[in-house]
This record gives structure tokens, C-alpha cells and sequence, in this order.
């Protein structure tokens, strides 16, 4: 099925995962390095995917305003400005962790909501997805080889 798809199928794949949809790049991902894609492009396809959906996460979330969340969550004026402090500083580094299933998402978008550092999201987001992408498939491979050599 993959072979009607190939890279450009991962690639939107990953980037649907990075929003709202709910869908499994790593599935699909491991799925592909499994049946012998090449796993450095599988690594790029799905780590620009993802990358440019969370991008797309934190421009919705830039879009938001912050007076909704005192509106609708109850949230106090002191308690946004303390959120508002830390996406400001170091939160924006927070973006590494937008790999994480549901919360994830729920970061970048929420670091996009308090206007955090483009540039700062941006990278550390990258590296983030990056990162996973190279452990997963580093854990495909050696789960074959592993079980291959049994």
C-alpha cells in the first residue's frame, strides 16, 4: 500500500499527526523502515511532516487570543501572566517536547497562544521531532536485525 504513497504519503501523514488529526506517523513511519525504505529519507520526510504541522499547530495557536482562557477556563489574569512570563523565557524551549502523544500538541499550541519566541519554538521543535524519528528508527532496524538473527 505504502509503495502508492511512498515519502510524500509519510511526509502528510506526520504532518496530520502534528494537529489535531488523529492519526500515527510512528506507524506509518515504522511500517515503511520496516519494509525497506530507505530510513534516512523516511527520518527526513516524516521529521519535515511533522515539523511543519507543529509549525502549523503553533500559527493556529498565534491566532488565539489569551483572554479566552480566563473566559472559558477560568483561568486567573495573575496565573496568565505567570504562563505568559514563562513562554516569554525558557517555555519556548518547551516546543523539544511537541513529539509527545496528545500533550504535544497541547504545548505548541499553547506557546503559540502566548506569542513565544518563533525562532526558539521553531528550532527546538525540529530537534525534538528529529530526534524521535532517528530513535524509532534505530529501534525498527534493531528489532529486525534482532529478529532476524533468531
Amino acid at each position: 500500500m505504502w509503495e502508492e504513497y511512498g515519502f510524500v504519503g509519510l511526509f502528510a501523514v506526520s504532518f496530520g499527526a502534528a494537529t489535531i488529526l488523529p492519526v500515527s506517523s510512528e506507524l506509518v513511519f515504522a511500517s515503511m523502515t520496516g519494509a525497506g525504505f530507505d530510513p534516512v529519507i523516511c527520518i527526513w520526510a516524516a521529521t519535515a511532516g511533522n515539523w511543519l504541522g507543529g509549525m502549523t499547530t503553533y500559527g493556529l495557536g498565534r491566532l488565539g487570543k489569551t483572554d479566552w482562557l480566563s473566559k472559558y477556563f477560568k483561568i486567573s489574569s495573575g496565573r496568565l501572566e505567570q504562563i505568559r512570563g514563562f513562554a516569554a523565557g525558557r517555555g519556548a524551549v518547551a516546543a523539544f517536547f511537541g513529539f509527545l502523544p496528545a500533550v504535544g500538541d497541547v504545548i505548541v499550541f499553547v506557546l503559540g497562544l502566548f506569542k513565544a519566541n518563533l525562532t526558539v519554538v521553531a528550532f527546538s521543535m525540529f530537534v525534538g521531532k528529529f530526534l524521535r524519528y532517528c530513535l524509532l528508527a534505530y529501534g525498527v532496524l534493531q528489532g529486525i536485525e534482532w529478529l532476524g538473527a533468531r
